[in-house]
């Protein structure tokens, strides 16, 4: 088993969404509040700031190229330059406010829309589905703080995250339709515990849940029982994911900026200590699965 390792250090305001390119042995990952879009060169341990300016809440890696990016203002096409083209700023006259994002095996694009606010009212986002054509439906809603998404190695469940409601949900998908049916309650993270924030699913179904004010990362079973709790030296782990040669790297990311929210655990130190804005590594030899890529062109 690899140690605990530190990988960057930007100082990431809100580290976010680690995707793993497995063609180029590249990492990337955003710092939505910093404003920027970096890359790791993995076999040269390099990393550089690719983009400053951007808000970048999520993105996937697009088939056609580029990146298909998800910000507070809506779905766009990112050349990974300096192109960028709107795709989807509402579904049915609502907002799309966009936190995380994934695509499926089809090229499709699941994403989960919020508007927590932690001192006022507010309205419950959605989970939209955008098609390959540029179609937008919503598929699910009533969610207080839209997070983290995976899919089951066969496909056959879609995993979805309500930070704000410290629930994990398991649906039924069907990979030729797009359709979910009967979501349910996998996770329910205790109050005395971090909330669940980024996820991702390994080659054995397990999944791996972020803990924003939990300093931790946690590999649950297909059932929801916990199998382990990872340490980690930072008190908001927003995300990670998969990658390497064989998949059995872990790329996590962490945020800086001190974020007080209602739903933080009883006793939380929200003004001292370690937050983050470090990109961590481990390896406990085991394997993590390829993300899908989104297949999505703006037609001429």
């Amino acid at each position: 088993m690899q140690q605990l390792a530190i990988l960057a250090d930007y100082g990431d305001l809100c580290g976010e969404s680690p995707i793993w390119d497995g063609k180029t042995g590249t990492l990337y990952w955003t710092d939505c509040v910093g404003l920027k879009f970096y890359r790791l060169q993995w076999a040269s341990a390099r990393h550089e700031v690719v983009k400053q300016g951007i808000e970048i809440n999520s993105f996937t890696l697009n088939k056609p190229g580029g990146f298909v990016i998800s910000n507070n203002d809506g779905i766009w096409l990112w050349d990974g330059h300096d192109k960028i083209a709107p795709v989807l700023g509402e579904v049915n006259g609502l907002r799309c406010r966009i936190n995380d994002s994934i695509a499926d095996p089809a090229g499709r694009l699941f994403a989960g829309s919020w508007f927590y606010d932690p001192v006022d009212q507010y309205q419950l986002g959605n989970l939209i589905r955008l098609d390959s054509d540029g179609t937008a439906r919503i598929v699910d809603e009533g969610f207080h703080l839209a997070n983290g998404l995976g899919f089951s190695p066969d496909c056959k469940t879609l995993y979805f995250t309500d930070s704000a409601a410290r629930r994990i949900y398991a649906y039924d998908y069907d990979t030729k339709t797009g359709n979910l049916h009967n979501r349910r309650v996998i996770v329910k993270v205790p109050e005395d515990e971090g909330i669940p924030d980024g996820l991702t699913v390994d080659a054995k179904g397990f999944l791996w849940s972020a803990q924003w004010y939990g300093g931790c990362i946690v590999r649950y079973d297909p059932d929801g029982k916990v199998e382990r709790r990872i340490a980690i030296p930072a008190k908001q782990i927003s995300s990670l994911t998969f990658g390497g040669s064989d998949l059995t790297d872990i790329f996590v990311t962490s945020a800086a900026k001190s974020e007080p929210m209602p739903i933080m655990p009883p006793g939380y130190d929200c003004e001292s200590g370690y937050f983050g804005g470090q990109l961590f590594h481990l390896n406990l030899g085991i394997q993590g699965k390829v993300e899908f890529k989104t297949n999505l062109s703006l037609k001429s």
